[in-house]
Order: structure tokens, then C-alpha cells, then sequence
């Protein structure tokens, strides 16, 4: 499976998940090392224009395609698992429980949830402490130019 990442090229080549550790996320709170991947370019680019004040049109990014081998077991949470704030902005703390709790357990490399920003599609986060995680590669990076009319008003 081939899943896709945005970031700025000084990180375009790091997959620890320090990022997330420092800053915390929807999905883990600060001190939990995770990656934060999407299905698809276009969603990659709507979880960083959510993120984004308007005006500010982000420069210096790369898209990272990762390729996940099919062997890697992945844990999915349906709409159903989740709790009825988990698309809350901002995110609440539900969330950040269950993604902690998937780090710490360790089962698995893969947690696919949905997308808070794009109903019906899905973003990929990734455990880099799992033993399994070195099998997740770096297929390519190139530099990404964002459209001007996501991000200016």
C-alpha cells in the first residue's frame, strides 16, 4: 500500500514522529512519537490547509510517499468505535487516548482512521516504535507547490 505525507523538507526524510511527539495531535498527546499519513495527495493537502491560518501559503514542502508492505497488520476504527467528539475542533482529548493507547499497546504499525477534514476518506498513522516499523520505506519525495487559492484570501 502506498500511503502519502507532507512536510517541509528539512523532514522530508524523517519518519520517527518526534514532530508529533513535541507538538501532540489529533491522535496522540505530546510525548507519544507517531507519523501521520493520508490515502491520497489531495487529502495530505487538506489536513495541512486545516492547519493553516489563511493568508499564509506554506512553501519549502515535500510530498513523501511511503510504501507499507501488505504483510503489516492494520488496526481500523470504524465510525462506530469512535467517540461522538472525535472530529471536534478543537480536537478533544478522546482521541489523543486512543491513539496513546495504540501506541503504547503495540499490536500493531498501522491505525487507519477516518478524516476529520475530508468525510469518507482515511489517514494512516504510523507507530515508528513497533518492531515491524523498518519494513516501512521511503519511496520518493519531491518538491510540493500548493495551490495559491486554498490559502489566500
Amino acid at each position: 500500500m502506498r500511503v502519502f505525507r507532507l512536510s517541509s523538507e528539512k523532514y522530508k526524510n524523517d519518519l520517527s514522529g518526534k514532530g508529533a511527539e513535541i507538538a501532540g495531535g489529533r491522535w496522540n498527546n505530546k510525548g507519544f512519537s507517531i507519523v501521520y499519513t493520508s490515502e491520497s495527495r489531495a487529502l495530505c493537502t487538506t489536513e495541512i490547509a486545516v492547519r493553516t491560518p489563511l493568508g499564509i501559503l506554506p512553501l519549502n514542502y515535500f510530498l513523501i510517499e511511503i510504501d507499507i508492505p501488505n504483510e503489516l497488520k492494520i488496526k481500523e476504527l470504524k465510525l462506530t468505535d469512535l467517540p461522538k467528539d472525535w472530529k471536534s475542533y478543537p480536537h478533544s482529548n478522546t482521541t489523543q487516548q486512543i491513539g496513546n493507547a495504540f501506541i503504547k499497546e503495540g499490536k500493531y504499525v498501522i491505525l487507519k482512521v477516518p478524516s476529520a477534514a475530508v468525510q469518507g476518506d482515511y489517514n494512516y498513522l504510523l507507530n515508528p516504535k513497533h518492531k515491524d516499523f523498518y519494513k516501512i520505506k521511503i519511496i520518493k519525495t519531491s518538491l510540493f507547490n500548493f495551490d495559491k487559492r486554498l490559502f489566500i484570501k
